[in-house]
């Protein structure tokens, strides 16, 4: 029978021996689930401030795109304005010479228009 209790006391050891490494494993594991939800936490924060970044940024974005998109609009206009400018100064400008060139014929002396070619 001390055969059987050496025995029993040997499982006994080992089996206090397993439960101990199991509360150590749990106990470890805790420590990771721990750690795992304080970064999930620390990660879902810097995901709703870069949301909001992102939101921040996207608005001005918006803003400048419209107001470039105004910007180019109003030089196109400005430009073709400007072009219709030039193009009635080239007019008048023609207009003006010839205007000036028959007025000049009309006010020369009539002995200088009245000449024959030689």
């Amino acid at each position: 029978m001390s055969q059987q209790g050496a025995a029993l006391q040997t499982y006994n050891n080992e089996l206090v021996k397993c439960i101990e490494e199991l509360f150590f494993k749990r106990d470890e594991l805790n420590k990771q689930i721990q750690q795992e939800e304080e970064e999930k936490t620390r990660l879902q924060h810097d995901i709703r401030v870069l949301t909001e970044k992102l939101s921040r940024v996207c608005e001005s974005l918006d803003r400048r795109l419209t107001t470039r998109n105004e910007l180019d609009r109003t030089i196109a206009e400005t430009e073709a304005a400007y072009m219709k400018i030039l193009e009635s100064s080239q007019t008048l400008l023609s207009v003006l010479k010839k205007e000036t060139g028959n007025l000049t014929k009309a006010t020369e002396p009539r002995s200088t228009r009245d000449r024959l070619p030689m």
